[in-house]
């Protein structure tokens, strides 16, 4: 079990749909959530990517020396970077890190934003690059002189000189929702990231992915991406979700949705269709899943809210589906990071028992051999 938080490189907030309360993303503010993150046991963080985003590769660069243990899911997208200048980048940042990379692979949902990027491919053509830079960038840490000739991507003669810690390489996370998204995940995730929909509907994903990934004699892990709103008192914890959208007016919300409906992503339209047409009401679609921050947020719409001992009751609900890693978040992002993990790490048994081992692993390494 694996428990990453979230590095807000587009800013961060108490309140959503408003700039009331905002935080930029000062080095000093987003170091300090990383240095949190890493105190506080979190197994590493996600940096998203994207044109509202700081770029998360020179971003992660920079909180390496602010951290000791954590990794760093870093977003990238395929269809703007050469599978073999990721590669390097990959190799580089595992070296100067200790080994505490992970890639999150993007597709990418927004035609308008690709193409400001320079990527004018349809959804699946998009899903065709993903394939082709994935395998390249998988046979380049061998060790082996690549030649590749694609669709989309032509290599010849590409090669890896300096290996990551991690062997084969460092892990690749990949998430999508479409028939091309789960043939592209069984192929090449080690692991299928999915954003939180009621139970029943994950399973029909992970199901999907697992078999196909077997039918290649492969296995793939599975990440959960959720927002947490857990208080001690359930009514709480109700009342901080409806806070976070206090400034989110009519207007906000519906010039949002209409920023929404340009997206060909069939994740994101999944996440707009949990809440209907934009409306207030009835946002709980399953037991302590609610979707109304989706009303103002692209990608991530859903958090659990609760208790401490629902929240937990919920994740281990997805655990007992096949979720092997959790990548949460809530607003803000620095002073949420405490309560989850205050109130959340203790009630998840196996989570505490992989913070334990990795102690002790951690604190033995920093004793000298002559004290052991």
């Amino acid at each position: 079990m694996e428990i990453l938080w979230f590095i807000p490189g587009h800013g961060d907030s108490r309140y959503l749909g408003t700039q009331v309360s905002r935080r930029l993303t000062s080095h000093a503010y987003l170091a300090t959530v990383a240095k949190t993150i890493d105190a506080l046991g979190f197994s590493g963080a996600l940096l998203p990517t994207g044109a509202g985003c700081e770029d998360s590769w020179v971003l992660a660069s920079t909180l390496i020396p602010e951290t000791k243990r954590m990794k760093f899911l870093i977003a990238l997208r395929p269809g703007s970077l050469s599978p073999t200048l990721a590669a390097r980048m990959a190799a580089t940042f595992d070296r100067m890190s200790d080994g505490r990379l992970l890639l999150n692979i993007i597709t990418g949902g927004d035609p308008v934003e690709l193409a400001g990027d320079g990527t004018f491919l349809k959804h699946d053509e998009r899903y065709e690059i993903t394939d082709e830079f994935c395998t390249i960038y998988r046979d380049l840490f061998t060790g082996d002189s690549v030649d590749f000739e694609g669709k989309h991507i032509q290599i010849k003669g590409g090669k890896l000189l300096l290996p990551p810690v991690q062997r084969p390489y460092p892990p690749l996370f990949f998430g999508g929702s479409s028939p091309a998204g789960h043939k592209v995940a069984a192929k090449h995730a080690d692991t299928y990231l999915t954003l939180a929909e009621p139970p029943k509907d994950i399973k029909a994903k992970i199901d999907d992915v697992r078999g196909q990934a077997a039918a290649l004699g492969r296995t793939v892990e599975v990440g959960l991406r959720v927002h947490i709103i857990v208080r001690e008192d359930e009514n709480e914890a109700w009342a901080a979700a409806e806070d976070i959208l206090k400034y989110a007016d009519d207007a906000a919300i519906k010039e949002r949705q209409e920023h929404l409906a340009r997206f060909d992503s069939v994740g994101q339209s999944r996440m707009v269709n949990l809440h209907g047409a934009g409306g207030r009401d009835e946002l709980e679609i399953s037991p302590n899943l609610w979707a109304g921050i989706g009303l103002v947020n692209k990608g991530l719409g859903t958090a659990l809210v609760g208790n401490p001992d629902q929240v937990a009751e919920r994740m281990q609900e997805y655990m007992d589906l096949g979720v092997d890693k959790f990548i949460l978040s809530s607003y803000p992002h620095l002073e949420e990071a405490y309560r989850v993990a205050e109130l959340i790490f203790p009630r998840l048994p196996a989570w505490m028992e992989t913070l334990k081992r990795r102690d002790e692993v951690f604190h033995s390494d920093l004793i000298p051999q002559t004290w052991q």
